[in-house]
């Protein structure tokens, strides 16, 4: 177990790498108990990916394509549900660096950041696989009769899915960065024209078609989510201002 340090002292050094280690080697054994369990359920996940495509045949290329396709879903599946578990992990590293009263947002920081998670991965499936998938069955349509790799299909559907889940953290991000006091929020608002470039940015590479569409969704949602992580910074910061600073007490005279 890791040690907790008592309150008011501070830990060495080497024993904050300690707890690094301890807290990243937790996560990790989190995301392979979570990808055996996943194992058990793969055909059910595997036919729930390939809803998004239709009517669309899927090949097996090889004799044991859909075996190495099946490890590496449910490791994808492994990391999504064990996500919130190394969210807290994350958040409780840098726990004893806060105040008791910042420390009491630590619980709906990781619920929201799952929350936000699971969204961005319905978000990709409901929205922007189909988004893609249509723009590239018609582009080659009355040319090619779409027949897909089931590895390669899914490679592009996890990779879209995962890139728009972790794409939804933005807001944790900014909330982490404004409990920490490295950013204020009129900062972050300022900086407005150089997140609209990033989103742009982000979503020309996490959308592995490059089809407009699919790109100028993704990049919509990330500036949209940006917004809402600088509401949360400035009711942080309003939340922080309305708290009485500690005084301490007088000193009696000899």
């Amino acid at each position: 177990m890791i040690n907790e340090p008592p309150q008011g002292k501070q830990m060495s050094f080497f024993s904050h790498l300690e707890e690094l280690r301890q807290r990243v080697l937790r996560s990790f054994i989190a995301i392979i108990l979570c990808a055996f369990s996943s194992l058990l359920l793969i055909k059910p996940l595997v036919k729930a990916l390939e809803a998004p495509a239709g009517s669309i045949r899927f090949l097996q290329l090889a004799p044991g394509e859909f075996l190495f396709v099946s490890i590496k879903v449910a490791g994808y599946a492994g990391l999504i549900i064990a996500l919130p578990y190394i969210v807290f992990q994350i958040l409780s590293f840098v726990l004893p660096g806060l105040t008791k009263n910042e420390q009491k947002l630590i619980a709906p920081a990781v619920a929201c950041s799952a929350i936000l998670f699971i969204l961005g991965i319905f978000f990709s499936w409901r929205t922007l696989v189909p988004a893609a998938l249509n723009f590239l069955v018609n582009y080659g349509a009355d040319v090619v009769e779409p027949q897909w790799s089931i590895e390669k299909y899914l490679d592009f559907v996890l990779l879209l899915m995962l890139g728009t889940g972790l794409s939804f953290q933005v807001p944790i991000l900014q909330f982490l960065l404004g409990i920490l006091g490295l950013v204020k929020w009129k900062q972050m608002l300022s900086a407005w024209r150089w997140v609209l470039i990033s989103s742009a940015i982000a979503g020309a590479v996490i959308t592995p078609s490059t089809d407009p569409i699919t790109m100028l969704l993704l990049a919509s949602s990330i500036l949209f989510l940006f917004l809402i992580g600088v509401l949360l910074v400035a009711i942080t910061e309003k939340f922080k201002e309305q708290i009485p600073p500690k005084t301490s007490p007088p000193s009696k005279a000899n």
